[in-house]
């Protein structure tokens, strides 16, 4: 609820500051006295565009500050939490400033932030209803909301949301599936082509570096030849070969260890040498009577290699970024081949889900047609008690051109506030006093399913007296028993209803008109309603009526229609 209100150098406004309590909270005075002026400045907390005019003459600055008690409401607080604010006690401050320059400014709690927050906040946890741009039930979407849940269809409607956006989900995937598929399609033959010419030469990693080697064997086999047999018999086989001469070094070091056997080591390694340059001359020797020239195989290795230069040209640079271009696009026709079935399931998930979105927007759809029939009637009786003798209200239901996450119409709420008039949308209604006391009407029946928690009604008894005041005071009180209402008035009825009764004075301060607020007492709100009454305020008389008024209006409120 909204603990607090704290006002400063707005238009006659000095320095003021509402406390409020739950239930009917009053606000009366004189004709001029600037009542309207508070609910102005309540309204910029519900995003409405400021203006320098309402600086208080001689100020820098106006201001105005809100405090909410937001132990209830833990949707607001779960809000206030997602924009990254913090509370202090389940206390939320929201304020806003307008400067005589032109600069405004924002706050929640001591975070500076944008208007645009400050309104979304402030218009979650209070309707104002009168001459003003913020009434909910004025905004379709919010009438949707309500008439849902007055019908009590709210998680029906939620439900039709969520298949919705499934549902949209279905189509999109599908639509990326079938471009993907589109594209895999047009260069379907390419890629095949491309597979194709690379199984085709079935090649193996790192066969190219073996085939140059082959190639290289075979071009050049008579020097191979040659030179290996050289080497054989350089090191082994001819006489005075390498290693005959080890030998005999050997020998001779064999010896001369018998002399010093420091000299073994020298020994072993040339024993070791000889052993090492046998091998190698017995294996050329044996290499150099292997090689052979073999004109055909030759070939056979030069066509390879050209073959592997092609596709290394065209898919390389290497051969393995060759097999790697054939395994991605097998991988990708394999793909393409899988998304039929692909595309089969995601279709038949679309019709089913389909099937399902209408069958339960049907029901929403037949429910909202109830609770509107429901609605309509329920509001236009109560609108002769509001001394709209004549008037009418409907809820129109419009059936879209096709299914939304609305549901597969839209909801406008309509009203003839007199007889002979043509129904119309709510926000077209001129009279800020028709308007709140329709308002008020649907106030009093939705009660039990609005969950804005502060109602402001400004206005609301322009016309009204006798009868249709008493009936105005009653519907107040009733809705005040599910929200906090704070209503200007200046009906004697609706005063002596209230919980708490504030009155507005006009005074000059220093040679400036200021306006202040004090909340009366039992004996001076006595003499508030007598004035009110229309009487001598002063006069026995007008003050015992007055008592008779505050006396009958504190019994309980019957059940009658409201």
């Amino acid at each position: 609820m909204l603990v607090e209100l704290h006002i400063r150098d707005y238009a006659v406004v000095d320095d003021l500051t509402l406390s409020l309590g739950p239930g009917l909270n009053a606000l009366t005075g004189e004709t001029g006295a600037g009542k309207s002026i508070i609910v102005g400045a309540l309204s910029l907390l519900l995003g409405e565009r400021a203006s320098s005019d309402v600086v208080r003459t001689g100020a820098e600055r106006a201001s105005v500050e809100a405090v909410f008690d937001l132990e209830r409401l833990p949707a607001v607080r779960e809000r206030v939490e997602e924009l990254g604010f913090r509370l202090e006690d389940g206390l939320l401050i929201l304020r806003r400033e307008v400067a005589a320059a032109g600069r405004n400014r924002a706050w929640v709690g001591g975070s500076p932030t944008t208007a645009g927050v400050v309104g979304e906040l402030g218009s979650s946890l209070v309707d104002l209803h009168g001459q003003h741009e913020h009434q909910t039930l004025l905004r379709t979407r919010d009438q949707r909301t309500i008439l849902d849940a007055y019908g009590g269809s709210t998680a029906l409607a939620k439900e039709v949301a969520r298949r919705y956006r499934l549902l949209q989900a279905l189509k999109d995937q599908l639509e990326e599936r079938e471009e993907q598929q589109r594209i895999v399609e047009a260069r379907e033959d390419f890629l095949r082509f491309q597979l194709n010419e690379i199984d085709e030469a079935s090649l193996e990693p790192g066969e190219d570096d073996k085939l140059e080697v082959e190639m290289g064997r075979h071009e050049h086999s008579e020097e191979l030849a040659r030179a290996t047999q050289a080497l054989n018999a350089d090191l082994y086989s001819s006489e005075g070969a390498v290693t005959d001469r080890l030998a005999e070094a050997k020998n001779v070091l064999s010896r001369l260890v018998g002399f010093d056997i420091s000299l073994r080591s020298e020994a072993e390694r040339v024993d070791e040498a000889l052993h090492l340059v046998s091998d190698v001359a017995r294996a050329l020797g044996d290499y150099a009577t292997a090689v052979e020239f073999d004109p055909g195989r030759l070939e056979e290795v030069r066509v390879r290699l050209d073959r592997i230069f092609r596709l290394k040209r065209k898919y390389g640079p290497e051969l393995a970024d060759v097999l790697e271009t054939a395994q991605r696009v097998r991988t990708e026709l394999y793909a393409h081949d899988e998304a039929e079935n692909d595309l089969a399931r995601i279709r038949e998930e679309i019709r089913v889900s389909e099937a399902e979105l209408l069958s339960e927007a049907a029901v929403l759809s037949t429910e909202r047609r109830r609770a509107a029939t429901e609605l309509g009637i329920a509001v236009s009786e109560a609108l002769p008690d509001l001394g709209l003798v004549g008037g009418k209200f409907e809820v129109e239901l419009t059936v879209s051109d096709a299914l939304s996450a609305s549901g597969a119409e839209s909801v406008e709420f309509v009203v003839s506030p007199n007889t002979g008039f043509n129904l119309m949308p709510l926000a077209r209604i001129a009279s800020g006093g028709e308007l709140s006391r329709i308002m008020l009407a649907l106030k009093a029946i939705l009660a039990s399913v609005d969950e804005v928690p502060v109602l402001v009604f400004d206005e609301i008894d322009s016309g009204v007296g006798g009868a249709v005041a008493s009936s105005v005071a009653v519907k107040l009180a009733r809705v005040a028993e599910a929200h906090q209402v704070f209503v200007v008035t200046h009906l004697p009825q609706v005063a002596s209803r209230a919980d708490a009764h504030l009155v507005v004075e006009k005074g000059v301060d220093t040679g400036i008109t200021t306006t202040v607020v004090r909340h009366l007492n039992e004996d001076s709100r006595v003499h508030e309603i007598a004035r009110m009454l229309g009487g001598d305020a002063e006069s026995d008389a007008s003050r015992e009526h007055a008592r008779e008024l505050l006396a009958s209006s504190s019994a309980p409120i019957s059940d009658e229609r409201v």
